[in-house]
């Protein structure tokens, strides 16, 4: 298939890119390159893909509606993953214009995108944040998710109901991906694998929130490519629909830190401080959902997926 891959330097945007490309399929990756976080990693990740054939970059931004028109008219692609977004819970809370301009206005001009040019399928990141401030584990698409905890999460949420009411208007199939924690190799540096790994092998502290007394549900980055490539193989069930996407393993932060230790070699120093604004105390993701539809099964423990990203930090920060 001939498909759009928006994000495409970004952490779960390069690896479906990778994965897609060794198999055959023609993508066109397009991705502002912004300087949220390291640019050169961004690079990096590009470089791995560019060999490909098959692959064509185009560096933009999804809020600039004229520019996605034009790429929408001249690409005639099959089916879009649309995963390019600001990323960040806190980062929300200090810079919030930069979640409107590319979480609102860039999902309705990928929106507009696919209803203007026939486009079979639209594939979109939400994310785990949507469930906010609910209580009852595990986290569920049956929930009710209206109390957001940051603006963040409040433009996933925004992104859900807009492609709701364009699956409603138009026939149009779009599919949601609630993603919980993803973690591995070439990740993001603003996520806690990737800060605690830098703090711990500089022997300077980390900093533990609810004095470490959080539950995440990690997910490997092949265990997310997986997922999204079934659903980018099969029929859509419905015309709108919502999935979580995790590893439905909750892991207490403490053991957590005490797995990247061990793969390191090195004790952290820990900095215990209370909640922060923003956060949740627990993720866990109910996937039968996703199971019952398209036989996902996240098989990476994390014990093997924090060995294989400790190697992959080494060798690309030391070497």
């Amino acid at each position: 298939m001939k498909i759009l891959v928006t994000g495409a330097a970004g952490f779960i945007g390069a690896a479906l890119s990778l994965r897609l490309l060794e198999r055959g399929d023609e993508i066109i990756g397009v991705d502002n390159l912004n300087d949220y976080y390291d640019v050169n990693l961004k690079l990096a990740r590009l470089a791995r893909l560019t060999p490909f054939e098959n692959f064509t970059f185009i560096q933009q931004d999804v809020a600039n509606r004229e520019e996605i028109e034009r790429l929408f008219e001249n690409g005639k692609v099959e089916r879009v993953v649309h995963l390019a977004a600001q990323a960040g819970v806190r980062y929300s809370i200090t810079n919030p214009h930069v979640y409107a301009e590319s979480n609102l206005l860039g999902f309705l001009n990928i929106l507009e995108g696919c209803r203007q040019n026939g486009i079979a399928h639209l594939i979109y990141a939400s994310s785990s944040s949507v469930y906010g401030a609910n209580a009852k584990l595990p986290f569920s698409t049956d929930d009710k998710v209206d109390n957001p905890v940051s603006l963040y999460a409040a433009t996933k949420k925004a992104n859900e109901l807009m492609a709701h009411s364009y699956s409603h208007l138009y026939d149009f199939t779009t599919t949601g991906l609630r993603f919980f924690t993803v973690y591995g190799e070439w990740g993001r540096p603003d996520m806690s694998p990737f800060i605690f790994t830098r703090q711990i092998m500089a022997g300077k502290a980390i900093d533990l929130f609810n004095y470490g007394n959080h539950r995440r549900d990690f997910t490997y980055i092949d265990d997310i490519v997986e997922g999204i490539t079934r659903i980018i193989d099969k029929p859509a069930k419905s015309c709108y629909q919502i999935y979580n996407i995790g590893n439905s393993q909750p892991v207490e932060l403490l053991t957590f830190v005490e797995t990247l230790e061990r793969k390191l070699g090195k004790t952290a120093i820990k900095n215990l401080l209370p909640m922060q604004a923003g956060d949740v105390q627990d993720t866990y993701a109910d996937v039968s959902d996703l199971m019952r539809d398209y036989d996902y099964s996240p098989t990476t423990p994390l014990d093997l997926g924090i060995e294989r990203f400790v190697s992959w930090y080494k060798s690309f920060y030391e070497n």
